[in-house]
């Protein structure tokens, strides 16, 4: 089994992610969603948090060797991201949603050296515009955002192009795709409820159950 089945399985083993074509959750945007998805869960189990982190580390190793630095993107990815930069021995630094509106006003959590490669942990992308946002603002601090890694991506088209247009190469664990073939092959899901999930994934804003 491939790396993106295996985390698939793990994920849905400890319900991190859960399936309901039938049954939809409704997302804070407003957006009806056959699928939920909450990675911190992972941080609860010991193994599969350690699982996470080493893969994570494997893939910047791989993919981003230059790295000097990591940074998590808050709230979720804060936990994972320190584990990563610790296991790397690396610089490490979060970065919240907007600055802070009292103390130093601070975006940027830590301390980089300027011009520092950075490679960005997030937890879980769906539009990509607060994992963007987050590049951004690393990129407004002074360093040099050379990718991202993330733990899932449900790899909605919108996102896709974001990342495109932002210049960020984006590398995730697991996806959408993943889930559900491994869904399907060991029943959590039925063969025919592929079909919804999938039409979902291309247009989620305007699905309707």
């Amino acid at each position: 089994m491939d790396i993106k089945k295996q985390f698939a399985q793990k994920l849905m083993d400890i319900k991190a992610i859960k399936l309901q074509p039938n049954d939809p959750f409704t997302w804070a945007s407003g957006w009806k969603s056959p699928i939920y998805t909450d990675n911190r869960k992972t941080l609860g189990f010991p193994q599969l948090r350690s699982f996470v982190k080493l893969e994570l580390c494997h893939t910047i190793q791989e993919q981003f060797p230059e790295a000097e630095a990591v940074a998590g993107v808050a709230t979720g990815a804060i936990a994972q991201g320190a584990l990563v930069a610790e296991e790397l021995g690396l610089p490490y630094c979060y970065v919240r949603p907007k600055p802070k509106d009292h103390g130093m006003g601070n975006q940027v959590e830590g301390e980089l050296k300027k011009g520092a490669k950075v490679v960005v942990v997030e937890d879980l992308i769906s539009t990509g515009g607060s994992s963007l946002k987050a590049v951004q603002a690393l990129r407004d601090y002074g360093v040099e955002v050379i990718g991202m890694v993330a733990s899932f991506t449900y790899g909605f088209p919108v996102a896709e192009e974001a990342f495109r247009e932002a210049g960020v190469q984006l590398i995730t664990l697991s996806d959408y795709n993943a889930v559900l073939e491994q869904a399907a092959e060991t029943g959590y899901i039925k063969e025919e409820d592929k079909a919804v999930l999938a039409e979902w994934r291309q247009n989620p804003s305007e699905w309707k159950q």
